[in-house]
């Protein structure tokens, strides 16, 4: 399960043997967490690091009225916080989405594999960089797509990022997310959700039963939602992203 970090990393930048095996060192024990559980939690201090080996997570905040907001999701081989040690305490939440296994690994690891190792160090940069890019994106997505191409969109995302880690078997992958998740993490109401989820369906272009979603046109998906995976900056991805894909008119009907 280590090799879901590697194989991350390996995405942004070519490692030698010896970072694979500091990379290894980072993850002397590992700790199963059940689902919908916090990792850290708003205001407190952060010491660790977490690092997600299996399963799901989310970075969220929730609102004085109960609401909550989903800004990140985590998939194997995401660091939830990799700097974050540096304030003095949380200014939002990270919990699992389905049982996980994560690693916490101290502040003085982090320096130090950074301090020897500027192969992953320069990974690690990137990963903070691709992070930022990614919210980005789903501000655009948020602000700039009807509900059914939001939801396009971030399925299309996680294909690509469950595929740079090994997670992806014809293009089917593990979709542990309720419809209460995803309204939270694209501003809909589960009404929204569940009437895009059918549109969807209904084009023929995904598959969603027993927790496993199938995405079944990538291209037709892709130019649905006007899906560029330029943001994910992935050097060795299915989808270069050189280009923007067209608007699928024909599938919208317009």
């Amino acid at each position: 399960m280590q090799d879901a970090l590697t194989r991350k990393l390996e995405s942004f930048e070519e490692l030698t043997d010896a970072d694979r095996a500091a990379l290894r060192a980072l993850v002397p024990r590992l700790r199963q967490v059940p689902a919908r559980t916090d990792l850290i939690q708003e205001g407190d201090k952060p010491e660790n690091v977490h690092l997600i080996l299996d399963g799901y997570a989310c970075r969220y905040k929730v609102l004085p009225d109960g609401q909550r907001q989903i800004m990140a999701f985590f998939v194997p081989g995401d660091f939830c916080d990799l700097n974050v040690f540096i304030l003095d305490q949380m200014d939002h939440a990270i919990g699992t989405i389905s049982p996980c296994k994560t690693v916490e690994i101290p502040r003085h690891a982090i320096e130090d594999i950074t301090a020897h190792h500027p192969r992953v160090t320069r990974a690690l940069m990137w990963c903070a960089l691709v992070d930022e890019a990614v919210l980005r994106e789903w501000l655009v997505n948020i602000g700039g797509r009807q509900a059914d191409q939001r939801i396009a969109h971030l399925f299309c995302e996680l294909l690509l990022r469950l595929e740079a880690v090994g997670r992806v078997t014809d293009n089917s992958f593990p979709f542990p997310f309720t419809q209460t998740d995803i309204a939270d993490t694209m501003g809909l109401s589960d009404v929204q959700v569940s009437r895009s989820l059918r549109e969807l369906r209904a084009l023929g272009l995904i598959h969603l039963k027993r927790r496993v979603l199938t995405i079944l046109d990538v291209e037709q998906l892709k130019a649905y939602c006007g899906f560029n995976p330029n943001y994910l900056h992935l050097r060795n991805a299915r989808w270069s992203g050189r280009r923007q894909v067209p608007w699928l008119s024909s599938v919208r009907g317009e």
